[in-house]
């Protein structure tokens, strides 16, 4: 099989020698990933490290890799929303599948193992404020994954047709996709203190997740009827920006991803902690153990 040139539209590599958007050479990434939205918390994550080899930013992507008990962990910062998983993921895989001298891909696929550590809305009475929930799926209400061959293979569609039939889902919202977290990773990181959830992933922190303020709502009662939307015995646990991409693009891919969420705001009791940064570092210390 012929294998395939990525021209330089599609792939843009900085003169020095460096992916577009992430700053990153090659050289800089470690199998073992670990990603986060805000800027500030990649230096949360790497406070625990041992030592560290690199450290840069652009934009709101910003990158430490080092070690923490001899694993070499990269943690990156992807900013909020599932268009900026499509930017990262892309090029994390590229720096570790592609050869930048001759644009080709390599011979052997280089896996890596990618978790996500972010905040979410609980929606569900065991899910408080507090609550650590690793997503085994993520309904994917940002689109993204649509726009890629493979899409169906990728996605759970008896969940996703379930999902859509009892929601009465407007199609005018697009139409949203199940993907799945990596099995081996999320048992190993969810462990026996995390809730294996079902996480909706929107493509908005406001309307998208039926927050209503001076815009109406296309469906003023989705939430009402997410919260009672049961399949197989699972429902829905927690709303969040990312995790719907990161697993189908994983997926696709051929890489392990996960997200784990503290709950910070649970929308049922309608509660939240907006002080969640004092604690989050529990969960960070978990994830680092166990990636």
């Amino acid at each position: 099989m012929e294998k395939k040139y990525f021209a330089p539209s599609e792939l843009i590599i900085n003169s020095d020698g460096s992916v577009f958007h992430l700053h990153l050479k090659p050289k800089d990434l470690a199998e073992k990933v670990i990603l986060v939205g805000d800027p500030g918390r990649v230096a949360l994550v790497a406070s625990h490290f041992e030592d560290i080899e690199c450290e840069v930013s652009n934009r709101e992507f910003r990158t430490i890799t080092g070690t923490y008990h001899r694993k070499r962990i990269t943690v990156v910062s992807t900013g909020i929303g599932c268009d900026n998983i499509d930017i990262v993921l892309n090029e994390l895989d590229a720096l570790a599948n592609i050869d930048f001298q001759t644009r080709y891909e390599n011979e052997q696929l280089r896996q890596l193992s990618l978790v996500r550590i972010g905040t979410c809305g609980g929606l569900q009475p065991n899910t408080p404020v507090g609550t650590y929930i690793a997503s085994a799926k993520s309904i994917g209400f940002d689109g993204l994954l649509n726009f890629y061959a493979g899409r169906n293979q990728a996605s759970d569609l008896a969940f996703e047709q379930a999902f859509k039939e009892q929601v009465q889902w407007d199609m005018q919202m697009g139409n949203p996709y199940v993907a799945c977290a990596d099995n081996e990773l999320l048992e190993r990181i969810a462990g026996d203190d995390m809730v294996r959830g079902v996480t909706i992933a929107c493509g908005g922190f406001f309307g998208p997740q039926g927050r209503e303020l001076r815009l109406p709502l296309q469906d003023p009662m989705l939430n009402t009827k997410i919260q009672k939307f049961e399949y197989d015995g699972m429902r829905v646990t927690n709303f969040e920006m990312e995790s719907s991409a990161l697993a189908g693009l994983a997926t696709l891919m051929g890489h392990k991803a996960v997200t784990c969420c503290m709950v910070i705001a649970n929308r049922l009791a309608k509660e939240a902690n907006a002080n969640y940064k004092n604690t989050i570092d529990g969960l960070i210390t978990l994830v680092l153990e166990r990636i």
